[in-house]
């Protein structure tokens, strides 16, 4: 299709999107108390709309009176209902996908339920709206005259009870339209493949001779990919191999560690980095602005939002609060109800918001990936700026980290274990361990208050991993590829020990 011609469409398409996205711009909160009030709406005459009575539900008050907040261990027992074959449990329309996640907090696979609905008008919507997005702020771009290098996770499709379970990523291309299939490379065959190391091979094969114009994937892997790519060429980076390079759409994982090996591999300073937040649960949130860390909230997309303050999570204060009423730059876990029948579920997320009008975000880490052994209230994107600055400042590079507790002793001080494995490391180890735990004391000010004359905290120990010990962990654990990762933050031992042990 001649670049015209699609530029046109996807023109057509913005201005078709502009008018809605501006609605929900100008009226956020009454856009997402109808959202919500007509999910209730369709899921009148399901089991769990019959349960608490939704068909008298008129207000938001009501509903969170009526509808407790879940975990996926709560909700599981109504999931396995319909993977077994049973409708109408927890929304009103046929559940035939699920998107099976590991996740990081044990070993047990999450099945989560993806609709028709959800794939729609929250996926794929989510997917144009972001190339809408760019298009809108880069009228030059020429993304469409080539290709878009995808790296999805390595999990076929299985069928079960007339049900299909895979990677998010997989059902999205088993379900992807024919334009966006069209403009993206490897080849559906490829990008579905099992194994890791094979389909990188094929992944090597297939996109070395296309002109590719955009990535999309998580930061890690895709640079495993790349950095493969550059190592089976003669070139020395990756405009050389394709010269039209101009964006890359990434997430999954916090971008500022990877930053800077990203640009001495894309050495343009005209190249955009566009980051997108989505997850299997759905589509939340997409980076609307060039040169930006801020990601606009969608709130159109069949889910609905509530926030849990984390200085009260978990405990009998913890108080659920709507999108009214979230205040700038505090630390929030995300509750969502979606149109793929969650109901007000926690995702596990943490967000803070930068802005409130509109209403923009950060992911600041999980609720269960953090550190606060200590009151230190440590949360990954802490974490990872710390790494970010102290690299920066010392000349080296990290590929990858987690971090632990160790806990008081007798009279012993705490402090926290690190295990990094470096790319380029750093000529005095001793330095980064002191400027790394300098670092984090002037991004986290409860740590600085913990650090202070060492009073409860000592410095923190770093422990210098062996070349692709995380890789290793992830291979024995069958964690290659997609979004899987060993949790950064934890506020137990046990992935730290396991590393340890390797």
């Amino acid at each position: 299709m001649p670049f015209p011609i699609i530029n046109s469409i996807a023109s057509w398409f913005l201005k078709q999107r502009i008018h809605q996205i501006e609605l929900f711009l100008k009226y956020p909160n009454e856009v997402q108390d109808e959202l919500l009030l007509n999910l209730v709406r369709l899921s009148e005459d399901t089991i769990i709309g019959i349960q608490y009575d939704f068909e008298s539900i008129r207000n938001y008050k009501t509903f969170t009176e009526r509808v407790p907040v879940s975990t996926y261990e709560e909700f599981e027992p109504l999931i396995e209902r319909t993977r077994k074959g049973e409708q109408n449990v927890f929304w009103h329309e046929p559940i035939k996908w699920f998107a099976k996640s590991s996740g990081t907090t044990n070993a047990k696979s999450k099945f989560i339920p993806v609709s028709e609905s959800a794939l729609e008008d929250c996926h794929y919507k989510g997917s144009k709206d972001l190339l809408c997005m760019y298009l809108n702020n880069n009228e030059n771009s020429e993304m469409f005259l080539g290709k878009s290098l995808r790296l999805g996770g390595s999990s076929q499709i299985y069928e079960n009870n007339n049900s299909s379970f895979g990677d998010l990523s997989a059902i999205l291309i088993e379900n992807m339209p024919m334009w966006a299939e069209f403009s993206s490379t490897p080849s559906n065959k490829v990008s579905l493949m099992s194994e890791w190391e094979s389909k990188l091979t094929a992944i090597i094969n297939e996109t070395k001779t296309e002109n590719v114009t955009s990535f999309a994937g998580v930061p890690s892997w895709m640079l495993v990919l790349l950095n493969r790519i550059l190592s089976e060429s003669n070139n020395s980076n990756l405009m050389e191999l394709w010269p039209n390079l101009e964006v890359y759409f990434h997430g999954g994982v916090n971008f500022e560690p990877y930053r800077e090996q990203y640009q001495k591999i894309l050495p343009n300073t005209n190249f955009k980095y566009y980051e997108i937040y989505n997850a299997s649960e759905g589509f939340f949130a997409i980076q609307d602005l060039n040169y930006s860390n801020d990601l606009l909230l969608m709130l159109d997309y069949g889910i609905f939002y509530e926030f849990i303050p984390m200085d009260t999570f978990g405990t009998p204060n913890q108080k659920v609060i709507p999108l009214s009423e979230v205040e700038l730059f505090k630390n929030y876990a995300i509750v969502i109800t979606t149109n793929s029948g969650l109901w007000r579920y926690l995702i596990g997320d943490t967000v803070r918001f930068t802005s409130l009008k509109p209403y923009r975000i950060r992911v600041s880490g999980r609720t269960k990936h953090h550190i606060n052994v200590f009151g230190e209230e440590l949360m990954v994107e802490n974490t990872d700026q710390a790494i970010a600055k102290t690299c920066s400042q010392l000349n080296c590079e990290v590929k990858d980290y987690t971090v632990a507790p160790i806990f008081m002793k007798n009279k012993e001080k705490g402090s926290h274990e690190w295990m990094v494995e470096f790319k380029k490391p750093p000529e005095d180890f001793a330095l980064f361990e002191k400027v790394l735990d300098e670092t984090l004391q002037t991004v986290n000010s409860d740590y600085e208050a913990k650090r202070y004359n060492s009073m409860t905290l000592n410095q923190l120990k770093l422990n210098v991993a062996r070349e692709n010990l995380f890789y290793d962990w992830l291979a024995a654990n069958d964690k290659l590829g997609g979004q899987h990762k060993i949790p950064r933050l934890s506020n137990q031992r046990d992935y730290l020990e396991q590393l340890k042990n390797m």
